[in-house]
């Protein structure tokens, strides 16, 4: 498990519902799949998609299943086709309350919590604590659409303001709680270097994984969360020098403190990219 948590990463992959064709090769190639049974999926095709995710057979450690909001009816038939199935890691889609996990912690899931409303961003905190969740996720587009806004990036490709701090609110509170935490998806799936800067600066930041949308996003996002060579050798470098000093001490023109060394820690315990090619 990627970070020492409860979802696998750094690459969670979805995959609509109701394309079964599509699962095993989803799952292969990314650290964990999510089966989409909401936004992926057209509403007159949410049964087949139901179907097909109960006569699959997928690895359940490394499965979720992104089900509809809390409260809906879409809810209730995903929770039932839930109960014919091995798979018992959740994603909920808009939520907002704890109370919403409460049903989903009685039927023994693990879940992400996906806060992509105002409501949802505004209790991540209270959310992050709820004893189902093994982690929260935030998006960009369901949380500025419910606001009435119409659109969460800059002409430049960057997120606008709300949707950063939507982003560093979600981040903060899955980790104050000892929680994973998973990045937004990036949609533009061409954007291979925007993809890039997004997912090495949600390593940078603490994330534990990012999700996406297509394969060819797998690759990029391992790459970005692996440690580079250089920052390797700094981070073996400043622990072994650590061995001999006592205290803070300079290295390299920096001070080094116990923070620093937290931070050195993190790289050498970051998960090495996987040998396929982007693509």
């Amino acid at each position: 498990m990627h970070d020492g948590a409860a979802v696998p990463g750094p690459a969670l992959l979805f995959c609509p519902a109701d394309r079964p064709e599509r699962f095993s090769k989803a799952a292969s190639c990314a650290d964990a799949v999510i089966l989409d049974l909401e936004d992926g999926v057209a509403p007159e095709d949410s049964s087949a998609a139901r179907a097909a995710v109960a006569s699959s057979s997928l690895n359940p450690e490394t499965t979720f299943v992104r089900i509809n909001p809390a409260g809906t009816a879409e809810f209730d038939l995903d929770f039932d086709a839930l109960a014919h199935t091995p798979y018992r890691r959740v994603m909920l889609a808009k939520s907002e309350s704890a109370a919403q996990l409460d049903a989903l912690q009685n039927a023994g899931c693990d879940v992400i919590a996906l806060c992509e409303t105002a409501a949802g961003v505004e209790n991540a905190a209270e959310i992050a604590r709820h004893p189902a969740v093994v982690a929260l996720m935030w998006g960009a587009e369901d949380l500025v659409a419910g606001m009435g806004g119409r659109s969460s990036r800059s002409a430049d490709g960057t997120y606008r303001d709300a949707a950063r701090y939507a982003r560093s609110r979600v981040l903060i509170a899955a980790r104050s709680e000892g929680k994973a935490a998973v990045d937004a998806v990036h949609l533009d799936i061409a954007d291979v270097e925007g993809l890039r800067e997004e997912a090495s600066d949600a390593a940078a930041v603490g994330f534990s994984a990012t999700a996406c949308i297509h394969p060819s996003q797998v690759a990029v996002i391992r790459a970005s969360y692996a440690p580079s060579p250089g920052e390797r050798e700094w981070a073996i470098a400043v622990l072994d020098e650590a061995e001999t000093q006592p205290g803070v001490f300079r290295f390299g023109g920096r001070m080094i403190d116990e923070p620093v060394l937290r931070q050195a820690r993190a790289v050498l315990r970051a998960v090495p990219t996987k040998p396929e090619e982007e693509g």
